[in-house]
């Protein structure tokens, strides 16, 4: 067998397999269309899903970016695929039926997750599983789609109100402005702060978790660098939510009291995130460096 005919077949089950993973994607879209429409309308209202929308755009972008590598081996995995479709049907059954007793929108999350679990089971059953191997980051990036449950999304949120609370706190000190604190409370001379849920970064430390698994997928390779380079976002989204409340504070106290309620405090999580992402570069120039270090010193004895 020659190889234009080996090329033309291998071309001909790769439209195969993009007609059926995109007929059951649309045909999915319909059936979970009263899922789909909460879904949507819980990422426009929700700090938290924000970034929902957004997700799958960037899901498909990469897959499009590394097709030739992710579908260079279609192999239908039709056991594999039916498996996971149908665990993802039985999930949502048991989400949209009421037999489980949900908490708050976490009926959502379970019906985001059993039809997540329904277009990855079509990924396998269209493309098979060494495709779904090599898509493994923008499949499982998906994951980002769904809606933290309430008690994770409250731990979370307490979480980040606390260590925010905590690096406010140390931060008036250390500028020389005299601070109480109780509780989520901090008291300086001429007002009293509350770090609430609504200024816990919630959505901030989101769009920094998504960028820096994109920054870590996209340039690191190392499975520890990885690892240290996405648990930085954690105390840096601290930091800078900590940076945010004092520098709005100090502004309100000497310059206008308006800074409080301001744009700048509606609207300015962008100017902050930017911060953020200030403070994390050189961590990511380090890692990625030594990356390419690594790569070059390989091959000379490559070449050998």
């Amino acid at each position: 067998m020659n190889t234009g005919t080996i090329v033309e077949r291998d071309s001909g089950r790769s439209t195969k397999a993009h007609i059926a993973f995109g007929t059951l994607v649309i045909v999915s879209t319909i059936v979970f269309w009263r899922t789909l429409g909460p879904w949507f309308a819980y990422s426009l209202h929700n700090p938290s899903g924000s970034h929902i929308v957004l997700i799958p755009l960037v899901s498909a972008f990469l897959i499009v970016r590394e097709r030739r590598r992710i579908f260079s081996s279609v192999r239908p995995s039709m056991i594999a695929g039916i498996g996971v479709i149908l665990l993802g049907v039985v999930l949502y059954w048991m989400a949209t039926r009421g037999s489980v007793s949900w908490q708050g929108d976490d009926s959502l999350s379970a019906a985001a997750l059993a039809i997540l679990l329904i277009w990855i089971g079509g990924f396998l059953f269209s493309y098979g599983l060494a495709a779904a191997r090599a898509a493994a980051f923008p499949l499982l990036f998906l994951v980002l789609m769904i809606p933290l449950p309430e008690r994770f999304l409250d731990w979370t949120i307490e979480l980040l109100q606390r260590g925010s609370t905590e690096v406010s706190y140390r931060l008036f000190n250390l500028v020389g402005v005299p601070a109480l604190r109780q509780g989520f409370v901090i008291s300086v001379p001429g007002i009293s702060i509350e770090v609430a849920a609504e200024c816990s970064g919630i959505r901030s430390s989101l769009a920094l978790l998504i960028t820096c698994l994109l920054a870590a997928h996209l340039y690191l390779r190392t499975p520890w660098k990885i690892v240290v380079f996405i648990l930085l976002v954690l105390p840096l989204s601290v930091i800078k939510n900590g940076i945010r409340i004092v520098t709005l504070t100090l502004l309100s106290l000497y310059v206008d009291p308006r800074f409080l309620t301001g744009s700048l405090h509606r609207d300015g999580g962008f100017v902050f995130f930017l911060l953020a992402l200030l403070l994390l570069f050189p961590a990511f120039l380090a890692l990625e460096r030594s990356e390419s270090h690594r790569v070059g010193s390989k091959t000379p004895r490559a070449a050998d």
